[in-house]
């Protein structure tokens, strides 16, 4: 059994360090406490990193925020513009956005979505799935994946290409764009570009469905083994419309439990902190939300993929709504917790995105001309929510009668899942690792937990009240000549 918070006799204790932990966004590291015996008394997830966005941009023009934090990350900027923008729309006073522009958000989300979803797990995660967690280090890697699988990585690079090329088309290129702004978008999509993104959508829809069948052959060789790897059963969050159905752009806050009954529903976002509460840990740069009412210890939760394919009541695009179906067979009624099937959920995600961006671009409205809201009063505060690729996202601001931000909090989508992903990593080391003698393939078993959460912890590096910071200066030697701790 793992201590969870702290190893007794720690000077019996030696530590083993898993720095950084690779293919994922940003970096970490995982420390483990073991005993003469190999066995495991502590496991935990550590980001090392920090960046004090919420601080600052205090002082800033609210105009100049969604171009900003975006640069958060390379990843999943449109996220961070989409939320943050989200937020601008109410405090410049702009009212509900015209149709072509919501659905041009929209689709530039979905682009989003299914390049980020690509990218993942296809780039970042499938040679551990398709070559074994204790393959050959050399070959475990993407380049390994194109020569063995030439195929099946051609098709998650174009993949990954038409939602960039979706971003581009809509936010002007496809890494830190601006054609979002408060109030709507600031240009409108060509007929041209329409039609170039039109013929390519039948062909990124057919992929994705093939990626969805790829992962369920993978989970039909160890079925068992599959469900169970880093297993941990956790409350689960996410935004649905009215319908129950999930939207990725827009909804309500609903949470279920480990066995799916409900805690809370339909509630307004906006009012996110009525009903979630962050913590701090002192070995952590990133925060652990919790819902209020089960406090912190049973209170964590999960969000993205693995979350949204169940606590939604269904998607509205019919063939993922076929594969999220035969998904939840696999739990026979039940929620399932295991960190592998993460990657299940993320392809049927990518394939329900494909679906909706094709809607969209059959609908006239996504050519149209009128891309500005009416102007309305201002606020001084609000709250934009989307569904991130990684799970929800918060952005919170506050500004005052000079247009300049008082006030920044940010709840990213890895944050949430903190708490899950330290919870993985401890069932994946008590049920792998403990009392064996540790090679690089069990412990790369801890950061394949880690990698099917898809963190980007560069998104999560955020600071609430005071943090701990320790600087050391070491000679050319790497000998230790001083270090200065504060709040430890």
């Amino acid at each position: 059994m793992l201590n969870l918070e702290t190893a007794e006799q720690p000077h019996k204790l030696r530590r083993v360090a898993i720095e950084p932990v690779t293919r994922v966004e940003g970096h970490g590291k995982v420390t483990i406490l073991l005993d003469e015996e190999n066995r495991i008394h502590q496991v935990r997830l550590h980001i090392v990193e920090f960046r004090g966005f919420e601080i600052f941009i205090r002082g800033r023009p609210y105009w100049e925020v969604p171009v900003a934090v975006q640069r958060l990350c390379g990843i999943c900027p449109v996220s961070h513009l989409l939320a943050a923008t989200k937020a601008m729309d109410l405090i410049a006073g702009y009212g509900p956005l015209t149709p072509t522009a919501e659905k041009l958000r929209r689709l530039l989300h979905y682009g989003q979505i299914m390049q980020s979803h690509a990218l993942h797990f296809f780039h970042l995660s499938s040679p551990d799935l398709l070559f074994g967690f204790e393959s050959e280090v050399a070959k475990r890697n993407v380049i390994g994946v194109a020569a063995a699988f030439p195929d099946l990585a051609k098709q998650g690079i174009l993949t990954r290409k038409f939602g960039q090329e979706v971003i581009r088309h809509i936010a002007g290129k496809r890494i830190h764009g601006t054609g979002v702004i408060p109030g709507g978008v600031n240009k409108p999509l060509s007929q041209s570009d329409r039609d170039d993104m039109r013929a390519g959508i039948d062909q990124i829809v057919d992929w994705s469905k093939a990626a969805v069948g790829l992962v369920v052959k993978l989970h039909e060789t160890s079925p068992e083994f599959y469900k169970v790897f880093g297993e941990s059963r956790a409350n689960m969050l996410g935004l649905v419309d009215k319908r129950g159905a999930v939207d990725f752009y827009h909804g309500a806050l609903r949470a279920r439990d480990a066995d799916g009954g409900p805690i809370f529903d339909q509630v307004d976002y906006a009012t996110y902190k009525t009903v979630l509460q962050e913590d701090i840990k002192n070995w952590s740069y990133m925060k652990f939300p919790h819902i209020k009412t089960l406090g912190p210890d049973k209170g964590w939760y999960r969000v993205g993929p693995l979350a949204r394919m169940q606590v939604t009541d269904f998607l509205s695009t019919p063939l993922a709504e076929a594969e999220r179906k035969r998904f939840l067979e696999g739990g026979g009624g039940k929620p399932l917790h295991g960190a592998l099937m993460y990657h299940w959920a993320r392809m049927i995600e990518m394939l329900h995105a494909a679906e909706m961006a094709r809607e969209l671009l059959d609908d006239p409205d996504i050519v149209g001309a009128d891309l500005m809201a009416d102007e309305g009063p201002r606020r001084g505060e609000a709250v934009g929510v989307i569904e991130a690729p990684r799970g929800t996202l918060f952005h919170h601001y506050r500004a005052d009668e000079n247009d300049l931000v008082t006030y920044c909090n940010l709840i990213v989508s890895t944050t949430n899942n903190n708490q899950a992903m330290n919870e993985a990593i401890r069932a994946v080391a008590s049920r792998y690792l403990s009392g064996r003698e540790l090679t690089e393939g069990l412990l790369n078993h801890i950061e394949v937990a880690i990698r099917a959460y898809d963190p980007c912890l560069s998104c999560a590096t955020h600071a609430l009240g005071q943090m701990p910071l320790e600087v050391e200066l070491v000679d050319p030697d790497g000998a230790l000549v001083s270090r200065v701790r504060k709040g430890f």
